[in-house]
């Protein structure tokens, strides 16, 4: 294909990756963004609709695999969020990209520690809105949250959610959405594609022609990195949010602000170990880095407020996990003390001497969008809108 070759894929082709070889020979190479939503999300053969990624036995680890601490305070921010609401009813709960349940189990059994939300949830007046694509997990998450004491139900996307007052949880959904790369040659931004070597084998390379009225400043061999579908989808739950009421908490690894998408963060994922994008599509995960700053702007453009993002393990620690590992642990076991404090360790950072910038704890960052006006959500206090704290401005 026209355009430098990266890397190539080496594996014998696989019934997705043969259909995508396909689509580029009749039609040529195709945008990455592309090439991402088929690996992602073909109907048959895309990762999230074959695979079961989560969990040991999987891909990769998810911050509510690690420990309940995670879900039960969000699900205290969510009655906070809840009550400075004026507690409306009906109401509903939504995750995005719920995983095994793991998370909303937890959210839901702390929620109860407020017996006007338990007794909403009693009588059927918080719904829980699943958004999920893939039916091995549904049918996971069906058998995780048997018996939660909610009415629930499963929808393919967020615009599906019915309307009225809702609060969504948004945990490592946001990095698999797929991305465009641009690198910058000596006459312009060319889009980086997915085409076939000369042997038939998806490789990466650049469009013939730079990329018309994208001209941002930058020096030979610089990547910027775009994610519109994450930009256009918290457009919409934001605008939703500043119409009917609710709250968006989202948790994600990846920049906080600056000019986050210089570079590329595209990776890949099978069995806890780092993959060729391209090798054998709908096997192995697909993710970039979040660009925050982006989100936050996107949301406080739709008429919303946006709060942080702060670091995963600051956000924990304000909002007390510090406590209830010590609850948890004054009631345990030596070995569940032991599991209790390296849960803590891996979420926060806590009784590190030092954090490095690629720890959980960092990493990871959380972002809160509410309605104008709203006061900073638990866990944000100190911070106004738009602000990183009281005297710095985001951009």
């Amino acid at each position: 294909m026209n355009g430098q070759t990266l890397m190539t894929g080496e594996s014998p082709a696989n019934p997705l990756e043969s259909l995508i070889c396909e689509i580029i020979a009749e039609n040529g190479p195709i945008s990455l963004e592309r090439y991402m939503t088929l690996a992602l999300a073909h109907p048959a053969h895309g990762y999230y609709r074959s695979q079961a990624p989560f969990g040991a036995a999987g891909d990769f680890i998810t911050a509510p695999e690690i420990s309940q601490m995670f879900g039960e305070l969000i699900g205290v921010w969510c009655v906070e969020v809840w009550r400075a609401m004026g507690a409306p009813v009906p109401f509903r709960l939504v995750e995005l990209g719920p995983g095994r349940g793991v998370l909303m189990a937890d959210l839901l059994r702390a929620a109860k520690v407020s017996s006007a939300f338990r007794a909403a949830l009693d009588r059927d007046l918080i719904e829980v809105d699943l958004v999920e694509t893939s039916e091995i997990l549904r049918e996971t998450q069906r058998r995780t949250l048997q018996g939660c004491g909610a009415p629930l139900a499963w929808r393919a996307r967020a615009d599906d959610v019915p309307e009225g007052a809702a609060i969504f949880i948004a945990n490592e959904f946001f990095d698999c959405l797929p991305v465009r790369h641009f690198v910058r040659g000596a006459d312009g931004w060319r889009e980086r594609l997915v085409g076939l070597d000369h042997g038939g084998k998806l490789c990466f390379g650049l469009a013939p022609e730079p990329e018309q009225g994208f001209d941002p400043a930058g020096e030979t061999g610089d990547v910027i990195e775009i994610c519109s579908p994450a930009v256009r989808l918290m457009e919409s739950l934001a605008a939703r949010i500043s119409g009917r009421g609710g709250a968006l908490l989202a948790f994600d690894y990846g920049y906080d602000y600056g000019d986050a998408r210089r570079g590329e963060t595209l990776q890949a994922l099978r069995r806890h170990n780092f993959a060729d994008p391209l090798r054998d599509p709908g096997k192995s995960d697909l993710t970039a880095h979040v660009d925050f700053g982006g989100l936050a702007r996107a949301a406080r453009e739709s008429g919303a407020f946006a709060f942080g993002p702060l670091a995963q393990g600051e956000w924990l620690m304000r909002m007390g996990i510090a406590e209830r590992a010590g609850a948890l642990r004054s009631r345990a076991k030596p070995e569940q003390a032991a599991s209790i404090d390296s849960a803590l360790e891996r979420l926060t950072g806590a009784g590190l001497r030092s954090v490095g910038e690629t720890h959980m704890a960092k990493l990871f960052k959380v972002l809160a969008v509410t309605p104008a006006g709203f006061a900073p959500p638990p866990g944000f206090e100190g911070l106004r809108q738009g602000m990183k704290n009281e005297d710095e401005a985001l951009i």
